[in-house]
């Protein structure tokens, strides 16, 4: 009997201490959950100055391979931010609006320790979350280019990535934690401190918006050709143009220079291939690579030049020396037979560009 009253002596002893621990517990709670509230409205002094906020090093994600740095004339285009003073150490400006986005600029000047940047000048940017419409999938993909101005060289010292940022509702800030070291940053020497205690830092964020115009250039092999047989060649005098001929999926005209044009004046025949009127658009480019040919009526080997250009601004390209006079007269060479005279020309390959929308 006196053990039985032992033991529920010691179970209402253990009952009593758990119902004061769990009090305890709760109570500690509401008073740090008092004290955040009142935290969270507290203002600081100093406008902007970012003084309980760490970034850890999950924002951070960059190899030094990717990272370019240099110095440049031009000032920040998205936003400056001005410091008269170091006496604070951590600051972050007003929100500013880039891509329809806020951001916010963070400065360390003695370095974020929370993201190895411990004896170096950290620069963040941090985006509004509030901003997105569907906070759980939506991404931002930004460039950024952190500024430093140095008085000295009145130049500003830029670090960025070669890659673009991807922010969502779990990765709202990136940047550097090792801009750059603490000690050349302070100084005077090198610039970067002037007037006392006055420094110049700034960001460019650029959000790309998805492009709405496109083209596709390829090229296509073709094995289309005209031969054209000019009767009584000896007796022309003017330049000759053949019928509107289809080569490629376009329309074209051979030209037949008999007299020569250019460095073949005189001496050469030439032979032209020109693209008729509306087979381009005024901004396109068409590649060609065609084989011009004079036929030799005697089964021998034919004379035959290549070219390769570019049809754009100049819609007409060709062989200014396809063949000399002197073949010509030589009636053992077989290409001139009863004043008869057979070209060809032969396309290889040729482009296309498709043009979205």
């Amino acid at each position: 009997m006196k053990y039985h009253y032992r033991n529920t002596i010691s179970i209402s002893v253990a009952y009593l201490f758990l119902c004061l621990f769990i009090t305890y517990v709760s109570s500690q709670s509401l008073i740090r959950q008092i004290t955040d509230d009142v935290n969270t409205n507290l203002k600081e002094d100093v406008p902007y100055v970012q003084k309980h906020q760490e970034i850890s090093s999950r924002h951070y994600n960059v190899s030094n391979s990717k990272t370019v740095t240099g110095m440049r004339n031009r000032r920040p285009s998205t936003y400056s931010y001005k410091i008269e003073t170091n006496v604070v150490d951590k600051f972050e400006t007003r929100p500013f609006t880039v891509g329809g986005y806020n951001w916010i600029l963070h400065v360390y000047l003695n370095g974020n320790t929370k993201d190895g940047g411990a004896g170096y000048v950290s620069l963040y940017v941090e985006i509004d979350k509030s901003g997105f419409v569907d906070s759980a999938h939506q991404e931002v993909y930004a460039d950024l280019r952190f500024y430093i101005f140095n008085r000295n060289e009145r130049k500003y010292f830029t670090i960025q990535d070669t890659d673009v940022w991807r922010f969502d509702a779990f990765n709202t800030m990136w940047g550097f934690s090792k801009v750059l070291p603490v000690d050349t940053f302070k100084d005077p020497k090198n610039g970067y401190l002037y007037n006392g205690e006055h420094c110049e830092f700034g960001v460019d964020v650029i959000v790309p918006t998805p492009f709405e115009e496109s083209e596709t250039f390829s090229i296509s092999s073709s094995s289309d050709k005209y031969t054209w047989t000019i009767q009584k060649f000896s007796t022309l005098s003017k330049d000759l143009y053949s019928p509107v001929i289809s080569l490629g999926g376009k329309k074209w005209n051979i030209l037949v220079v008999p007299a020569g044009s250019g460095s073949g004046r005189g001496k050469y025949v030439s032979m032209f291939l020109q693209l008729s009127t509306n087979q381009r658009r005024g901004y396109e480019y068409i590649y060609v690579r065609v084989k011009f040919r004079v036929i030799n009526q005697s089964k021998l080997s034919n004379r035959e030049s290549e070219l390769r250009n570019w049809y754009g601004r100049t819609y007409s390209w060709g062989i200014v020396d396809l063949i000399s006079f002197d073949d010509l007269r030589d009636s053992s060479k077989g290409f001139l037979v009863n004043d008869a005279l057979i070209v060809e020309v032969q396309l290889e390959a040729i482009s296309t560009t498709k043009y979205f929308p």
